[in-house]
């Protein structure tokens, strides 16, 4: 089958992805679910190996925990894709008239409203199909984050802090992995929720500031417009109290000295972050923004190491 060459649909899409490899038809519907840009399925992702990791620490060990991380994989990816998805439907005005988001699928005609909706309902058939392997508790709150998933959009119109919103939905998956395992939540469950919404305040602030001058034309707010040259400090706040709240988590459960130490190599990079992020440069923001990959890895190490101590 020949395939049909598709532009990458914004700036900030890398070329060369396994997307471009793809027929014609398919790569509208997979750039609409970013699928070539695959750092937001990992921010999704990883706040469920939090809790899946947390939970086992906690006494609550799943004897499936690698196939509920495969399912927790696979559920970031397809439910990443359905939030991009909805999220451009429902933007696609706005996209229009931001230079990073103008090629996008929707706003360049690639794909029809109709056809967006279509892609959405299926992915989300696919995330429901992986929701229903978990217990029942988790099932009940899976389908709960659905409220805070159809709001997100809306809150930039009404707030400057849709990240905080963006945090509360991202972070679900903390939530999630816990109650995979543990079939309950717990006190420790919520301190990494709370972690992980303090992080996105941060990383997401960063990546705002690409849009800030478009954001401020067409009337869309953001805490990058909020914060504006004072970003610095406040990022120093969220990263913080990322840490602290992870801090936090291991003092729940009792952890040893190795869950703390574990978690300087995570504020390290996070100092990094603050030091070296340059908001009045999109690209450097932009490099920033897609480490948070990493830095996100780092603090696993935290329950991941109190665990390896425990079984040694």
């Amino acid at each position: 089958m020949t395939t049909t060459p598709v532009s990458p649909s914004t700036p900030d899409a890398k070329s060369g992805t396994w997307v471009e490899h793809m027929p014609g038809s398919a790569q509208p519907y997979l750039r609409l679910a970013r699928a070539d840009r695959p750092i937001g399925t990992w921010l999704l992702f990883i706040p469920c190996l939090w809790g899946l990791t947390l939970a086992a620490v906690a006494g609550h060990p799943s004897p499936a925990f690698l196939w509920h991380a495969l399912l927790m994989g696979v559920g970031a990816f397809v439910m990443r894709g359905a939030g991009c998805a909805y999220n451009d439907i429902v933007d696609q005005d706005f996209d229009a008239q931001v230079e990073r988001t103008a090629l996008r699928p929707i706003p360049s005609g690639q794909i029809t409203t109709k056809q967006a909706w279509v892609f959405l309902v299926a992915l989300c058939l696919i995330g429901l199909i992986v929701l229903l392997q978990f217990n029942r508790f988790t099932i009940v709150l899976g389908l709960g984050s659905l409220a805070l998933v159809a709001a997100y959009p809306f809150m930039k119109r009404v707030t400057y802090w849709p990240q905080a919103w963006l945090g509360l939905t991202f972070n679900w998956g903390a939530l999630i992995g816990y109650a995979a395992a543990a079939g309950t939540l717990q006190a420790e469950a919520f301190a990494i929720y709370a972690a992980g919404i303090a992080w996105t305040l941060g990383y997401d602030t960063i990546y705002a500031h690409q849009d800030k001058e478009d954001d401020a034309l067409i009337g869309v707010k953001s805490t990058a417009l909020k914060l504006g040259d004072a970003t610095k400090p406040w990022l120093a706040a969220f990263f913080v109290a990322a840490v602290a709240a992870f801090a936090a988590a291991g003092a729940l459960i009792g952890a040893g000295a190795v869950y703390y130490l574990a978690l300087i190599p995570a504020g390290l990079h996070f100092a990094w972050q603050i030091r070296s992020v340059d908001v009045n440069d999109p690209h450097n923001c932009l490099i920033r923004f897609k480490s948070n990959r990493d830095a996100g890895l780092l603090l696993l190490l935290a329950p991941v190491c109190e665990l390896a101590a425990r079984i040694i």
